[in-house]
């Protein structure tokens, strides 16, 4: 059964306005092609957790010297998609990895995750994972982006109720994630970026 349009729209505006970017794709390669776009588009990743007087990684290296190679972080895709990705990336000098997080808190420019499911009345993305590179990706990269098959969408979290249920008895992590990260602890003013991605697109996968 086809995704009712109105559940779509409903998650698009709701993600929208907690300053999310929605954007529906007509296949797994207009996704791959949209990542790839992000990346090239926006400035290189200025965070790195262990600085420059640490061991240097790779991303260490790139960063105290005087050009800095983004990097993208697809640790759930299946390995077809990450080449196809990798090839998008390649002229422009993007790496795309899939493991190593851990090694890397710090300079990752874009995480690409899949998404279990989405819920249309807070425009939130559930993901599920047993990997804990994905759990690192989704809150180190300065911009998370989650590809969401369209059938995946369900109107509340009571229509998600079930399947939340069935995952219980199995080991896993779970998030729920509305926006970017968002903090007003400070002055309440209310701030992006703090704890986690400084922004947070959503990819509808039309007919998935």
């Amino acid at each position: 059964m086809s995704t009712p349009p109105a559940l779509v729209d409903r998650l698009k505006e709701k993600a929208g306005l907690v300053s999310a970017v929605v954007n529906t794709v007509a296949s797994m390669d207009d996704a791959l092609a949209y990542v790839a776009d992000v990346c090239a588009n926006k400035e290189a990743c200025q965070i790195l957790a262990s600085g420059c007087d640490a061991p240097l990684s790779d991303t260490a290296e790139a960063l105290c010297g005087t050009k800095q190679q983004k990097i993208i972080c697809a640790p759930d895709l299946p390995e077809e998609e990450v080449a196809k990705l990798a090839a998008l990336c390649q002229e422009r000098g993007i790496a795309v990895i899939t493991k190593g997080m851990r090694q890397r808190l710090g300079g990752i420019d874009i995480a690409v995750t899949m998404a279990a499911a989405g819920i249309a009345e807070t425009g939130t993305v559930v993901v599920r994972s047993t990997d804990e590179e994905v759990r690192l990706a989704t809150m180190v990269a300065e911009t998370h982006i989650a590809l969401l098959p369209e059938s995946a969408i369900v109107a509340d979290s009571y229509d998600f109720e079930p399947t939340l249920v069935a995952w219980m008895g199995q080991p896993n992590y779970t998030a729920f994630i509305t926006g970017p990260s968002r903090t007003a602890d400070i002055e309440r003013v209310l701030a992006l970026g703090v704890h986690g991605p400084l922004e947070m697109h959503i990819l509808i996968l039309e007919g998935k």
